[in-house]
């Protein structure tokens, strides 16, 4: 295949279909190297259609180092209007406090998030970790080793990022998010409690 439109509308498929961000190097992997400056040629005048387009309800963004379309933000009211989540993926205030701590402080353990927010990050911890914005990236080499935690790829595709230089300043971030974190805190007990790692996402070392 090394018509422009085919493999444009390849592109396009691929990319509307998958659950994650996807690298130029992979889309290129799927043709053979005399059919690549088409493949390139292809994904470059796709971007510039998604680009000219500014009323659509999709676009093309770059993200956590790979191309995804998604819907477009501004939208995203109606779409919890139309689907009426519950607030179920919704970070707390607790959590996204933590979540920034940990962003622009990385690596850092529970004790020194601990110490920034002046209560247990346990079960905040817990629930970040099960969510996967977190991830345990080794142990701290002082008494006790405590675990050092850091942000993952499912950060950058969350808040829509390409990588960490991206963070907008910390008084930033939280203007910008803490509005759509309305979930309630976690109850005491559950700060209180242990923060057990949650399984990793492939690839995510544990230390």
């Amino acid at each position: 295949m090394s018509d422009l439109n085919e493999i444009e509308a390849v592109f396009e498929a691929l990319l509307f279909v998958s659950s994650e961000p996807v690298s130029r190097e992979r889309l290129f992997a799927l043709w053979s190297p005399a059919e690549r400056p088409a493949a390139a040629a292809a994904l470059a005048r796709l971007e510039a259609r998604y680009r000219v387009r500014p009323y659509g309800g999709l676009f093309l963004e770059e993200v956590a180092g790979g191309l995804r379309i998604v819907t477009r933000p501004e939208l995203h009211p109606f779409l919890r209007r139309f689907f009426d989540a519950g607030g179920g993926n919704r970070l707390s205030m607790a959590a996204l406090e933590t979540l920034a701590i940990i962003a622009y402080r990385q690596p850092v353990t529970a004790p020194e998030i601990q110490e920034l927010r002046g209560k247990s990050p346990a079960g905040v911890l817990r629930g970040l970790l099960e969510k996967r914005l977190i991830r345990i990236c080794g142990r701290k080499e002082v008494v006790g080793r405590p675990f050092l935690y850091g942000t993952t790829r499912d950060f950058l595709m969350h808040f829509g990022l390409r990588d960490l230089a991206e963070l907008p300043p910390l008084e930033e971030f939280e203007e910008s998010f803490g509005a759509e974190s309305a979930a309630p805190e976690p109850a005491p007990e559950d700060l209180s409690a242990p923060a057990e790692p949650a399984p990793l996402a492939a690839g995510e070392p544990s230390e």
